[in-house]
């Protein structure tokens, strides 16, 4: 397992940026203990439906908050009080800013008696919480994912779990560049044009040939345009036998551990009828048939050793650029124009459109 020192990516060990830590449902009035970026939190949902996300262990005695089914905190319902949480060795309660605000047997409250929390937002049925080496608020707004999670005649997707591996995100995010492996991956076949436009905190790759299942017919082109809005998850808009729109997460749970989400959302008919069951039958295959496109590039991931020095050749793809524009999630955020001024723009790999030539 390498880390990210080991792979010289900056400062920090673990990244800046919005993240996936897991389906709505799995935010409930009931504190649930999660870990992610080596530390141990807490998720639980307040009275209004909101889900918060704190540190785990109570600052007064190091008490875990979730962790217990035996505490009278527990057994009487005051675990979650309003938007508040409790701690279930002595029942100090801490409010959504991470004060503490009630101490059962007390009238004083020390200012340290505080909880570090996250920002969580909720969206396309799925948790997602920003992160931040530096403690500092989100600088960049969470994505839309197309706008499609809920518009009529999409089918909503679903979340495939795809394990936890023992490969940092930046293996993960190398697929961006990595024209070679599309043939005996993924079935990629009359290769179109293959490309990455760097700009900024944003990463797309633009990629058209034919596919030996997404597509309905040998002829038929499979055209993606796939994204990265910071280091966490992939977009990307698919035109196939159906349009739809992948979503691809990656979080850290230790420096070098990542776990990964796959999820498709398919467009079915033009919104102006009901969608039947019959189409959601559809749309759950075609995710299916995603799903096991991804389950190949996971499989490599979960059996290869770390890959520090790329032995790239220029057929390849830009894999240097690609972990360069990376590295900058991994430093201050003032660093950040510092890394994107030495990748920002277009890097055509392949290109074999008529009347057009590879850059």
């Amino acid at each position: 397992m390498a880390t990210s020192r080991d792979y010289g990516l900056g400062e920090f060990d673990f990244p800046r940026g919005w993240f996936m830590i897991g389906a709505a449902s799995e935010a409930t009035r009931i504190p649930a203990a999660i870990r992610y970026f080596g530390k141990d939190l807490v998720l639980y949902r307040g009275e209004s439906g909101t889900p918060y996300v704190v540190d785990a262990y109570c600052p007064h005695m190091g008490a875990h908050l979730a962790r217990n089914s035996t505490s009278y905190i527990v057994r009487d319902g005051e675990h979650v009080e309003g938007e508040s949480i409790r701690c279930p060795f002595h029942g100090w309660r801490f409010g959504t800013d991470g004060a503490c605000n009630h101490i059962p047997y007390s009238d004083f409250i020390p200012k340290a008696a505080k909880l570090q929390t996250y920002p969580v937002v909720e969206r396309a049925g799925i948790l997602w919480l920003w992160h931040d080496p530096e403690g500092l608020a989100p600088d960049v707004d969470l994505a839309n994912f197309g706008g499609h999670y809920g518009e009529p005649g999409w089918v909503e997707w679903k979340i495939d779990y795809m394990g936890d591996l023992n490969s940092h995100g930046i293996e993960i995010v190398d697929n961006m560049a990595d024209f070679g492996h599309f043939v005996p991956i993924h079935g990629a076949t009359d290769w179109q044009y293959f490309a990455n436009d760097f700009k900024e905190g944003h990463l797309h790759q633009y990629y058209s040939a034919g596919h030996r299942t997404l597509t309905a017919n040998p002829e038929d082109m499979l055209v993606l345009d796939t994204w990265y809005e910071g280091p966490g998850f992939l977009q990307s808009e698919m035109a196939g036998t159906f349009d739809s729109f992948i979503m691809i997460a990656n979080t850290p749970v230790e420096d070098g551990v990542t776990r990964s989400w796959h999820a498709l959302m398919v467009k079915v008919h033009d919104g102006s009828r009901e969608t039947t069951a019959e189409d959601r039958a559809l749309a759950l295959a075609y995710q299916e048939g995603s799903r096991l496109a991804f389950a190949q590039d996971v499989e490599i991931w979960a059996n290869k050793r770390a890959c520090l020095n790329p032995l790239a050749i220029p057929a390849d793809g830009p894999y240097g650029k690609v972990r360069t524009w990376y590295r900058q999630f991994y430093n201050p955020r003032d660093k950040a124009p510092e890394f994107q001024a030495r990748v920002n723009g277009l890097h055509v790999t392949l290109d074999k459109r008529p009347g057009h030539k590879a850059a």
